[in-house]
């Protein structure tokens, strides 16, 4: 059965990988329509008892395909005897992280003090330099004018229609079908989470594991939960990452404007629907820098208007939002856990929320913990890795941290540097080219969010917004 699957899937892959490698800006559309999808196509897989390493072979298509566009742009880089772009600083701040990144993977764990497998470095090696490489290939690949235009179009209308998925989903899908669709194997026995939300089930000595904690948000105590839009990314925030970016870009789109705001309204109210108050700060933030670049005074009313909508839907919400209801497992688990936690009365807003309390908690760790082992622990200590290999966590939750914990306090500068500059740089060429100015708003927007998560860990954001990122860094080509 086995070979089976593979030949269905190279049927598919093969010519997705001859078309990649004939016009490699073929990924770029592939990565903003095909990872967002990913999550939910491969636990569709995983429920077809498609299991093992035929399902991690079939997730690993982006991987191969940016390979694939590399190549591509690399060979056509080797037959010319030049460069495809004008080499600046930004340039060499990302080839010294992934640099970095690669000698951190070849030192010895014990030499750190990191107790990282070769499976969790492996993975830790994926996760930090596929934006390396999604950076470079925008960089190759110096779109036009009409590929950036084309690239938004599919952007929106891929943040719409995720959105329009999910908010149908919320009302018209109960959470038991979550709880039994094969989405919690999926994420406990193929990827290796150890989630512990609603679902839970005990296994054989105790364990307990059930869907991602942030399917819902929890009000305090037994009373019916909210969903949260999870969509085809099956995670609130990386729905929402895709539609502050979608929404930032949308603004760069000057026809058919009906089309576009009719667009933007669902991407927005599935934005809402994720309560994740970060990024709709994070999208304010953005519009701040698109009116700096554009000098628009009401890209930065639309800012103030967001920001006064997170703040009523904070509370708003909570009260109004689909609900759900804990299983006895659920209730028994709470119960044994709850000692010694945050406090059961909270707001969405207060400082002892639960979600904002794990987020300041896990940051001042992991500053802590930078602070007093600056040479880092090495590849795979930290974050989702960690977690998903059973290595010991020494940091996670935000980018800035988990790497310089992973990459020692030099890595964390190195990191910090590519980022600022590549900001800057759009920054600039944003002053003077709209496109650029949307591509800067978005990438500030991710910084922020990186702050308090790991958005490079969604591969959503790792390939897309970061080979945008590059190819928007220069003149677009007429």
């Amino acid at each position: 059965m086995k070979v089976v699957e593979l030949c269905v899937y190279a049927l598919v892959l093969v010519p997705a990988a001859v078309v990649v490698w004939r016009r490699p800006v073929v990924a770029l559309y592939l990565f903003v329509v095909g990872l967002a999808l990913h999550n939910a196509a491969m636990a569709a897989f995983y429920g077809a008892s498609v299991r093992g390493s035929t399902l991690t072979a079939i997730a690993a298509w982006k991987e191969i395909l940016l390979a694939v566009a590399l190549l591509r742009v690399a060979r056509d880089s080797a037959r010319a005897r030049r460069l495809p772009f004008t080499p600046r600083l930004v340039d060499a701040l990302a080839l010294a992280f992934g640099a970095l990144v690669v000698v951190y993977a070849l030192v010895p764990q014990s030499t750190l003090g990191g107790s990282a497998g070769h499976r969790a470095v492996a993975l830790a090696l994926r996760h930090d330099l596929v934006p390396v490489g999604a950076y470079f290939l925008g960089r190759a690949l110096r779109l036009t004018a009409d590929d950036l235009r084309r690239l938004a179009w599919t952007l929106l209308g891929t943040a719409a229609a995720v959105a329009a998925g999910g908010l149908v989903e919320v009302y018209a899908v109960s959470i038991g079908w979550w709880r039994g669709n094969g989405v919690i194997d999926y994420f406990h026995r193929h990827l290796g989470y150890d989630y512990h939300g609603t679902g839970r089930r005990l296994e054989p000595g105790g364990a307990v594991y059930g869907l991602p904690e942030n399917f819902i948000y929890n009000v305090g105590g037994d009373k019916p939960f909210v969903r949260r839009l999870v969509s085809t990314f099956l995670s609130p925030l990386a729905s929402a990452y895709l539609f502050v970016v979608a929404l930032l870009v949308a603004t760069a789109l000057r026809r058919h404007r009906a089309i576009v705001a009719a667009l933007a309204t669902v991407t927005f109210a599935g934005l809402l629907w994720t309560f994740t108050r970060s990024s709709l700060v994070a999208l304010a933030a953005g519009l701040v820098v698109l009116a700096a670049l554009r000098r628009k005074p009401l890209e930065l009313g639309a800012a103030a208007v967001v920001v006064a909508v997170a703040v009523g839907w904070a509370h708003v919400f909570p009260k109004i939002g689909p609900t759900g209801h804990f299983t006895k497992v659920d209730v028994a688990y709470q119960h044994r856990i709850a000692k010694g936690g945050p406090s059961s009365k909270f707001s969405a807003t207060s400082p002892n929320e639960p979600s904002l309390h794990e987020h300041w908690r896990s940051l001042k760790d992991g500053v802590h913990t930078m602070a007093h082992h600056p040479q880092g622990y090495g590849l795979g200590n930290v974050g989702q890795t960690a977690s998903r290999t059973g290595t010991a966590l020494k940091a996670g939750e935000s980018n800035y941290t988990e790497l310089g914990v992973e990459l020692g306090v030099l890595g964390a500068i190195v990191w910090l540097a590519w980022g600022l500059g590549l900001f800057a740089r759009l920054a600039r060429r944003g002053l003077a080219d709209p496109r650029a100015a949307v591509v800067a708003a978005a990438f500030a927007a991710i910084l922020a969010l990186a702050v308090q998560t790991d958005v490079i860990g969604d591969p959503w954001v790792a390939y897309c917004v970061w080979a945008l990122a590059g190819a928007a860094i220069d003149r677009s080509r007429t």
